[in-house]
């Protein structure tokens, strides 16, 4: 993944409160969907994009799909921004 598709997933405020979400555990995006005033259709793009710049996984469990945190992108993300400040 390029940086430059991480940090435009990153850009959102929807985004990165879906990201606070899952560092307490995988939810399903239903649950997701549960803790903002939009329609499920923009929860599952929001999804999408975050997806596509690798920052969660998905697992299907039956007719239901859990999203997870993908820890080393983030890990990646802090990194560079840590060789940035030049720390």
């Amino acid at each position: 993944m390029s940086l430059q598709t991480t940090l435009r997933a990153l850009a959102d405020p929807i985004r990165r409160e879906i990201l606070n979400l899952l560092k307490n555990g995988r939810m399903s995006a239903g649950e997701i969907a549960d803790h903002f005033p939009v329609t499920g259709a923009s929860i599952s793009r929001h999804l999408s994009v975050l997806k596509e710049a690798d920052l969660i996984r998905d697992t299907r469990e039956g007719k239901f799909i859990y999203y997870e945190l993908n820890a080393s992108v983030l890990e990646e993300i802090m990194l560079w921004i840590t060789d940035l400040k030049g720390e």
